[in-house]
């Protein structure tokens, strides 16, 4: 079996745009999936992997070890977000190859089921929100509907670096009305998307003990490493980083720093499937949580379904709480989603086919960075729908 070509497609989906990646074979019909969705990078991302596809044809998809590291080796400029989602995207293809080739679930070859369905946190649940008490009463209806184990927001504004008094009072507000909301029912995430400095992240963190809160995401702006565990090492607040790491390595320095409680690595940025395996060996050497950060399409949670499967230090699964009406249109996953857990499906490969005609009437659009605009909490279409079964 060999690689001949590699075809990328662009979808929008309105927060950004989705980008699959689709290795083909010289076997009749058998091709694998990926995922390289780079938020507000999408024209670049399918420029890198393209430059992958030219060292791959020829190769049998079926070495996927070998080829992740010849990807790698022979970029030279090693890591960053650009090359390491081509890296996995292509790699994620290469898995559901290899599954589909063998008839069975990606699981299965990552070492069988440690449980057959994983517990969900919901994100995006707060659209349009913008005043504390919608965020509570869109709290209370995200509970009492699907019963998610956990629900995150980021209740920071437009902020960065610092938070003025007014804007601090306000999340905190906000905080506050959304626990009175579910009242235990579910786990409280902050999110901080990386914006503070660290005598403002420690400030908030300290407020934050007053809250039996799960964890505090990326409250720190996450360059340096060192600043990140001096954070963690001044409040008793559970802190969360991982979404902009990329490769094993970077995860071992946190983890060796003591930097983090939770590590959620992205299965479409941080190196595929072969490299997340990693990552939750590393992390379980540690005994911290593997809590893979999902916010984006099918093939992503397609393929971070069949890990979380398999790893005993996974923990819990992050997922938009609804998606734009067409992606049911693109593709033909079969998400059961039932009392907050997400169900892992037994098909062979990734379990899921991206219509490549379909996605023609959903062109690429430019979408920009909503963090420090006062537009944070636009991030679904007034048409948003659940796309779980």
């Amino acid at each position: 079996m060999k690689i001949t070509g590699i075809k990328t497609f662009v979808c929008n989906a309105y927060r950004t745009n989705w980008v699959f990646v689709k290795v083909l074979t010289d076997e009749p019909g058998l091709f694998g999936w990926g995922e390289a969705t780079l938020e507000y990078k999408e024209d670049t991302i399918v420029s890198a992997c393209h430059d992958l596809e030219r060292d791959m044809i020829g190769k049998d998809p079926r070495n996927i070890e070998a080829i992740w590291h010849s990807n790698y080796r022979d970029a030279y400029w090693r890591g960053g977000p650009v090359l390491m989602s081509a890296i996995s995207a292509v790699d994620i293809a290469l898995w559901d190859i290899l599954g589909k080739s063998l008839n069975v679930p990606v699981w299965r070859l990552l070492g069988g089921k440690m449980r057959d369905k994983v517990p969900c946190y919901a994100n995006g649940w707060f659209a349009g929100a913008e005043e504390p008490e919608e965020f509570g009463a869109k709290a209370l209806e995200a509970v009492e509907s699907a019963g998610w184990k956990g629900l995150k927001w980021d209740p920071f504004g437009s902020a960065y670096r610092n938070l003025e008094p007014a804007a601090f009072r306000k999340a905190m507000r906000c905080i506050d009305e959304v626990c009175k909301a579910v009242d235990g029912r579910t786990e409280i995430l902050i999110e901080g998307h990386g914006r503070f400095d660290l005598p403002t992240a420690k400030r908030i963190a300290h407020a934050l003990e007053d809250y039996n809160i799960l964890w505090f995401e990326e409250p720190i702006i996450p360059d340096t490493i060192e600043a990140i565990a001096d954070l963690r090492n001044s409040t008793s607040v559970p802190l969360s980083f991982g979404e902009r790491l990329y490769g094993s390595w970077q995860f071992r320095s946190l983890l060796e720093a003591r930097g983090s409680d939770y590590v959620q690595p992205d299965v479409s940025h941080a190196g595929g499937i072969t490299e997340l395996r990693k990552i939750a060996a590393v992390a379980e050497t540690h005994h911290i949580p593997i809590c893979p950060h999902n916010p984006s399409g099918p093939v992503a949670n397609a393929a971070t379904l069949q890990l979380a499967a398999s790893q005993p230090g996974f923990y819990l699964l992050e997922t938009m709480a609804t998606d734009v009406p067409w992606r049911a249109e693109i593709c033909n996953e079969e998400v059961r989603f039932d009392d907050g857990c997400m169900y892992i499906n037994d098909k062979p490969g990734l379990g899921v086919d991206i219509n490549e005609e379909a996605i023609a009437n959903y062109p690429y659009e430019p979408i920009s960075l909503r963090h420090y605009k006062g537009t944070l909490t636009h991030i679904r279409p007034d048409n948003a729908t659940s796309y779980f079964k």
